[in-house]
Order: C-alpha cells, then sequence, then structure tokens
C-alpha cells in the first residue's frame, strides 16, 4: 500500500479513506487499482480529500520556511481554539492559517465559552428547577427552547451534507446569538427559564462532543486561555494586578478621574477589565 496508513475506518456504511487532494492521483488510484484487483471487492465506499494548509496565503512548505508544528501552535492557542479555527472551513476548502485568522477563532471560542459561563453561573445562582419540563413553559421560554433544542438535528443535518462542518459551526453560532439574547432579558431567571438555560447547555455539550469542542468548564478554559495570553505578552503579572488594586481603592473614594486613568492604562497593555457588583476580573485581550 502506497500513503503510509490511510485514514480509514469500518462504519455501517462502509469504509472511509482521507487525505490530501494531492493524493488523489496518482496514490488513492493505485490504492483502488492494487486492492481491488487481488480482491475483487471495493477498496473504500467514501473518499475524504482535505483541502492544503496555507500560511498568510503561501503554500506551507520546508523550502518557504514558514512550516508549522502543532506542538509550536498549542504552545500559543488552546486545542480547541486550534480545533474551532479549521472546523469554521469545509474540509475540501483550502486553511489559510495566520495570526490574523487565529485571533479571530479565539474570539469565537470565547464568544460560546462566555456563554456557557453565564449559564452556569445562572444555574448555580438560581432556584431549584429540577421538577420543570418543556411542558410548563410558555410564551418566550417556550419559544426559545423550541428554537434551541432542533440544534442536534440541524447539527447532524450539516454534518450528513458531506461533514459540512462550517454550517454545523453556523448553526451552533445562532444557538448562542439567541441564547445571548434571551440571558440579557432574564436578570433573575424563573425555574422555566433555568430549565431552557440548561437544555441549552446540553445542547451545545451535545453537538461540541462530536466536534471536540466545548469540553472544559468554562471558569478552567478562561484561566488557561489567560495563562498562555500572558505568556505570549510577556505581561508582569504582580503589576497588573497592583494596578488593579489601586484602580479599585480609587472607585471606592469615587476618584473616578485617577480610576479612568489606570483602566486606560491597562488597556493600553492589553488588558481588558470586567466589574461585577462584588468584584474585577482581567483578561489578556
Amino acid at each position: 500500500m502506497c500513503c503510509g496508513s490511510p485514514a480509514r475506518r469500518e462504519n455501517p456504511g462502509g469504509t472511509v479513506h482521507g487525505g490530501g487532494e494531492d493524493l488523489i492521483f496518482p496514490h488513492h488510484e493505485n490504492e483502488i487499482a492494487q486492492s481491488e484487483g487481488a480482491t475483487g471487492k471495493a477498496f473504500a465506499h467514501y473518499w475524504i480529500h482535505n483541502g492544503f494548509i496555507k500560511v498568510e496565503s503561501e503554500k506551507m512548505s520546508k523550502s518557504l520556511g514558514n512550516t508549522l508544528t502543532i506542538k509550536e501552535i498549542l504552545t500559543a492557542y488552546h486545542p480547541e481554539v486550534v480545533r474551532f479555527f479549521i472546523l469554521q472551513s469545509h474540509y475540501k476548502s483550502y486553511i489559510d492559517f495566520s495570526d490574523v485568522s487565529i485571533a479571530e477563532a479565539r474570539v469565537g471560542m470565547e464568544r460560546i465559552y462566555t456563554m456557557l459561563k453565564n449559564i452556569k453561573d445562572a444555574l448555580n445562582e438560581g432556584t431549584d428547577f429540577s421538577d420543570t419540563s418543556e411542558k410548563d413553559l410558555s410564551g418566550e421560554d417556550e419559544e426559545v427552547w423550541e428554537k434551541v433544542s432542533t440544534l442536534p438535528d440541524r447539527f447532524r443535518e450539516a454534518m450528513d451534507d458531506d461533514f459540512n462542518t462550517a454550517m454545523a459551526m453556523g448553526y451552533i453560532f445562532d444557538t448562542v446569538r439567541i441564547i445571548n439574547g434571551y440571558i440579557s432579558k432574564n436578570s433573575a431567571p424563573a425555574r422555566e427559564s433555568l430549565f431552557v438555560l440548561n437544555e441549552a447547555r446540553e445542547c451545545i455539550r451535545e453537538v461540541g462532543k462530536v466536534l471536540g469542542l466545548f469540553l472544559e468548564d468554562p471558569d478552567e478554559y478562561f484561566e488557561k486561555d489567560k495563562e498562555r495570553e500572558i505568556r505570549k505578552s510577556d505581561l508582569d503579572v504582580e503589576e497588573v494586578e497592583r494596578l488593579i488594586d489601586e484602580r479599585k481603592r480609587a472607585r471606592e473614594s469615587k476618584d473616578w478621574g485617577r480610576a479612568d486613568e489606570l483602566r486606560d492604562l491597562l488597556v493600553a497593555r492589553g488588558i481588558v477589565l470586567k466589574d461585577t457588583p462584588t468584584s474585577t476580573t482581567w483578561k489578556v485581550e
């Protein structure tokens, strides 16, 4: 067999064989001829040929010196961000890897994990909804639940359409948009709303498992993301925390001018602050 160890697995519908689009001829055609000539049986029922990876719009190659290893990429970015970046394109399309495109993928993942964290916080702070079901819903609660509950079916439809992960991700973001709007209208959600939020989280997790996404606890995800960004930017964490404490004291003494000055100073260093009634958290932009 040529092509080393082919990406092939048995499934109820037959065999799946994959590789780069440059292997179609002569490698894969030779495999078909050799295997079917020797056995008289079909070699594979489904063929998946992926597009090339480009770096800053140029083909990745050793001669150009623009190759990247998975180890290098994962040092700088969360594994789920890298996976999310790849899945945004159909597997037949080429992928253009750049600092801008991977940063955009990080923002997309942050949006989804922020929604998951908001749901987690609402469920932790809310009332018991264990005896609630879809039969108890009405109005907006019922409307949102009906939209969210269709996500797994729409996701499967997209994946059945030649592994259309780009379409599947679009359905996921549609759901995220709906839930974010729903959360913004429910500052103190009732048990029916909590039921809907829990259902939304479970739907997102269900489809995410198929793609290897949204597997982490939101707080852990953001902590790991912050640690990576700190390493990349070489920030002095103690200095950042000192400035945040000083801003807190300025706010407590109603010295709004100094508080704004300190916020601007932190923003200039790539620090994004989030104030809550009880604390201030920060992340690297």
